[in-house]
């Protein structure tokens, strides 16, 4: 797969998608009359700045580095996920379906100069140390963020397994910048994680989206599918930053008798595709809840988007992240990389995900639940009334009171993920069976 010249790029970080066919030419083929014009004049202003620095800057910089910077320069000022790769960089990016890679456990981005936090990874330092989607890095290890570009406070943020770092933090609602010591680790992301929630109901939480992310899912339910058969599921994609578009596809096509599931489209013709569901639902029309938030992005969003315009699933939680762009990697010819966005993906239904997201159908506000003090005083009930009749169907010895459910755990410690438990619950007692 690496060997091919152009791979297609829906997620944040180093996470690999599909193959596109050809090479790097097409991109000189557009019937674009802009293209046709060399703008003579800004070459010409390009060539004077550039001679200047190499003369007049207060010390010598090499040729090489003024032309990289260059094409950084040329690549940010498209948008957020536009960037050249140096060989490093590219290498690193090519290792990132594996689900291995040393770090901190987070997904980022920049904005307004920032390193954003899109989500942490679950079982990383930076989950268990409490950092969450949406904040913003200011600092590391006390050296401001401002104004470094992304990929330069990436390298800050790597080290070798066991070293420590400190990150200082912005948080909504916080007035106070937060401090966060993490230990740095080789971070093995298990994409596809699964248990019961109840007998009948089955829970799948999808961290990421890697090459072999659907056939985990698909074994994920089978084995949960052993003794008996799912009376619903609930798949849990909050946090999940995206990765391999045709392992968004195959997780889809596994709950989709037919139909189209996603489509591409951009300027050139390579950027144009149409991906269908085979026929088939492993889950033989079981309901189905999909959770999202604000850390939900990319693949997350098709996935979601994907069910939701087929009404196979229920989409609970908060409104996702909002990626809808494709980024093709073009490899140069000395050895790095550049990332470019070449598409938009837009869901069964046309709708286009870009700076928009994919809305629930149930939202659900971040609330945290707490056990309310035990009254001392009971409600009365009929069964407390003096000379009561009694129930002449009643299985129980004498005026027995039934015993009270004793609380949910899984509501305090998981709202949503209770929410959509009860949800399926409902689905299943109205449901025709």
């Amino acid at each position: 797969m690496l060997s091919h010249k152009n791979l297609l790029l829906i997620g944040f970080g180093a996470t690999l998608g599909v193959l596109i066919a050809g090479g790097g030419s097409a991109l000189a083929e557009r019937d674009s009359g802009e293209l046709n014009t060399i703008p003579f004049e800004g070459l010409k202003t390009f060539s004077e700045v550039y001679g200047r620095i190499r003369q007049d800057y207060v010390e010598p910089v090499p040729d090489n580095k003024l032309l990289e910077d260059a094409i950084r320069g040329m690549l940010s000022g498209l948008d957020p996920h536009s960037a050249y790769l140096d060989q490093e960089q590219y290498n690193e990016l090519k290792v990132g379906t594996t689900g291995q890679f040393g770090g901190l456990g987070i997904e980022v981005g920049l904005e307004n100069g920032f390193v954003k936090v899109i989500s942490p990874i679950d079982d990383t330092p930076a989950q268990k140390a409490g950092i969450k989607a949406g904040d913003l890095i200011i600092r590391i290890d006390e050296k401001p963020v401002k104004g470094m570009n992304l990929n330069d406070a990436v390298k800050l943020m790597r080290g070798e397994a066991g070293s420590e770092i400190v990150l200082t933090i912005v948080r909504e609602g916080v007035e106070q910048p937060l401090k966060f010591k993490l230990q740095r680790d080789i971070i093995k992301v298990k994409s596809v994680k699964s248990r019961l929630l109840e007998e009948g109901y089955g829970y799948v939480r999808i961290t990421s989206f890697q090459s072999k992310t659907g056939d985990n899912v698909v074994d994920a339910i089978n084995e949960l599918r052993k003794g008996s058969d799912l009376k619903g599921l609930v798949i849990d994609l909050r946090n999940n930053p995206g990765g391999v578009l045709n392992s968004a596809v195959a997780v889809s096509d596994a709950f989709l008798e037919s139909g189209l599931v996603v489509y591409t489209d951009g300027r050139i013709e390579d950027s144009k595709m149409k991906f269908n569901a085979t026929p088939g639902d492993i889950l033989k029309g079981a309901p189905i809840v999909v959770l999202i938030n604000a850390g939900s992005a990319s693949a997350s969003e098709i996935v979601a988007g994907a069910l939701q315009d087929h009404k196979r699933a229920i989409i609970m939680g908060e409104k996702t992240f909002g990626k809808g762009s494709v980024q093709t990697i073009l490899p140069t010819s000395n050895g790095g990389a550049v990332k470019l966005t070449t598409a938009r993906y837009y869901t069964p239904s046309g709708r286009s995900i870009q700076a928009e997201g994919i809305s629930p159908d149930v939202p659900i506000s971040k609330v945290k639940l707490e056990v309310a003090q035990a009254s001392e005083f009971q409600p009365i009930k009929e069964a407390d009334l003096t000379g009561h009749l009694s129930n002449d169907k009643s299985t129980k010895k004498g005026d027995q009171k039934s015993e009270e459910k004793p609380e949910d755990a899984l509501a305090l410690q998981d709202y949503p993920l209770n929410e959509a438990l009860n949800l399926l619950k409902g689905i299943n007692i109205v449901r025709p069976k």
